[in-house]
C-alpha cells in the first residue's frame, strides 16, 4: 500500500456461488482510475464453498480482502470477544451480509461500506465505487419523490410503462398517486446510496408470477431507459432497500443491521435487507438524512430458480411486511443516534403484541435480535479498544 493510500472502504460481497463477479468490479475500479488500495474485499461464503480459490481470486486481483466461512467467522467472533452473539448472523443466508457489517466496526479505519450481491456485475462505462462516493459526498439540488400512501417504488420513474414495484413493496401501498418536488442537500446529508439494476429487476415472487414466471427471475425486464435521474424519497415516505448495489457511511451500521432471515421458527425469510432498509428510513427521517437512490446501476444476472422456493420463503413474513412500516412510523421521534433511533424501534417491536398478525411473534423475534444488535455493537467497539491499547503497549 502507498504511504497515501487510505483503506476506508469495507466490500462486502455475500457468495456461495458466483464470487468471480468481483473481478469485474475490480477491473472496473482500474478502468476509472479509481484507487484499489482504498478498498478492503470481504467474502461472507460457507465451510462447503472453495475459499482458497477466493483468496487466491482476490490476490490475483491485487486487492486487500479475506474470506470468511462459517468456521473463520465463529473463530472471528471468539477472537473479539462476541462469541455469545453469533446467533445474530444466521448462517447460508443473505443477512449474514451482517457480519461485513460487524467486521467494518470492528476496523475503525473504515469509513464506508459497500454491498454487492454475486449475480451483479458494473455497468463498464460508470465508475461505480467513485458514483457512489459522489453520491454520499453530494449537494445540490435533486429530486424527491412522495405518494399518498406513504411508499414510494423506486422504479416510478417508467412504471406506467413496465408496470413493476420491487421485492418489498407493501401491496396494500400499490396504485399509488406520485408526486416530485427539489430538495437542496448539504455535505453530509447523504448516508447511503442505492444503486438499481438492469436486467432482471428485484421483485417478490409473487409479482414474478403475475408476470408469467416460474424460474424467479420474471419476463420484464428494466433498461437504463427505466431510469431518468437520481432521488430522494421524502421525509416520511418509505422505499425499498435492496443490499445487491449498495454504500454506506459507517455512522449507520447501528440502524442498518440486517435481519434474522431463513434460520427461524416461522421460517420467515427474504426481507432482511427490505425491513433494515425500512429502519434505516426511519433513522434517516429522525436524524434528516437522506438515502440516495439512482445511479451507479449494476446488471442484475439472476440465476434461474424455482420462483415457488422464493414464495415458500416470503409467504410467512408477507402479512408483517404489510404493517411493519406503520409499527415504527412514529417511534424513535426524540432519538439522537442511529443507535438510540433503532433501540426505540426494536423495543417497539419487542415488547409489542402481535397476535393479530401470522407469525406475529417473528416481531418479537426481531425486536430482541435488534437490542441484541447494539449489544454485540458496543462489546465489540470495547474488545477493539482494549485490542489496540494493548498492541500500542507492546
Amino acid at each position: 500500500m502507498s504511504q497515501h493510500a487510505i483503506q476506508d472502504i469495507c466490500v462486502v460481497v455475500p457468495t456461495i456461488r458466483e464470487y468471480e463477479c468481483v473481478r469485474s468490479y475490480l477491473q472496473n475500479a482500474r478502468d476509472h482510475d479509481f484507487d484499489l488500495e482504498r478498498l478492503h474485499v470481504v467474502l461472507v461464503t460457507e465451510d462447503f464453498c472453495d475459499t482458497d480459490s477466493m483468496t487466491a481470486m482476490l490476490e490475483e486481483g491485487g486487492v486487500s480482502g479475506e474470506v470468511f466461512d462459517g468456521t473463520r467467522r465463529d473463530e472471528w467472533y471468539e477472537a473479539n470477544g462476541i462469541a455469545e452473539y453469533g446467533h445474530l448472523v444466521p448462517a447460508a443466508s443473505h443477512a449474514e451480509t451482517s457480519f461485513g457489517l460487524l467486521y467494518l466496526w470492528a476496523h475503525d479505519r473504515f469509513e464506508y461500506g459497500v454491498f454487492i450481491d454475486d449475480d451483479t456485475i458494473p455497468h463498464p462505462d460508470v465508475d461505480f465505487f467513485g458514483t457512489h462516493l459522489a453520491n454520499l459526498a453530494f449537494e445540490g439540488e435533486i429530486e424527491t419523490v412522495r405518494s399518498d400512501e406513504q411508499w414510494v417504488n423506486v422504479l416510478y420513474q417508467n412504471a406506467e410503462e413496465h408496470g413493476l414495484y420491487p421485492r418489498g413493496y407493501p401491496y396494500a401501498a400499490m396504485d399509488e398517486t406520485v408526486e416530485t418536488g427539489t430538495a437542496t442537500l448539504e455535505t453530509g446529508d447523504v448516508v447511503a446510496s442505492q444503486g438499481l439494476w438492469t436486467n432482471v429487476p428485484d421483485l417478490d415472487a409473487v409479482r414474478i408470477l403475475m408476470d408469467g414466471d416460474l424460474e424467479g427471475q420474471a419476463q420484464t425486464r428494466t433498461t437504463r431507459e427505466d431510469f431518468a435521474g437520481d432521488f430522494v424519497a421524502e421525509p416520511g415516505q418509505y422505499l425499498t432497500v435492496c443490499s445487491m448495489n449498495l454504500a454506506f457511511r459507517r455512522e449507520v451500521v447501528p440502524a442498518f443491521y440486517q435481519l434474522p432471515m431463513d434460520d427461524n421458527e416461522w421460517n420467515v425469510g427474504r426481507f432482511d435487507d427490505i425491513w433494515s432498509g425500512v429502519f434505516l428510513k426511519r433513522a434517516c427521517d429522525v436524524l434528516e438524512t437522506q438515502i440516495y437512490n439512482g445511479n451507479p446501476l449494476c446488471e442484475h444476472n439472476k440465476a434461474p430458480r424455482s420462483t415457488f422456493d422464493d414464495l415458500n420463503n416470503e409467504v410467512p413474513g408477507l402479512e408483517l411486511n404489510e404493517h411493519l412500516w406503520a409499527i415504527v412510523d412514529d417511534v424513535g421521534g426524540d432519538r439522537e443516534s442511529y443507535a438510540g433511533v433503532f433501540e426505540a424501534m426494536g423495543r417497539a417491536l419487542a415488547e409489542g403484541d402481535w397476535d393479530e398478525y401470522t407469525n406475529g411473534a417473528f416481531f418479537n423475534h426481531v425486536g430482541e435480535y435488534m437490542l441484541e444488535w447494539l449489544a454485540c455493537l458496543e462489546r465489540l467497539e470495547g474488545s477493539t479498544a482494549a485490542t489496540r491499547v494493548e498492541a500500542v503497549r507492546h
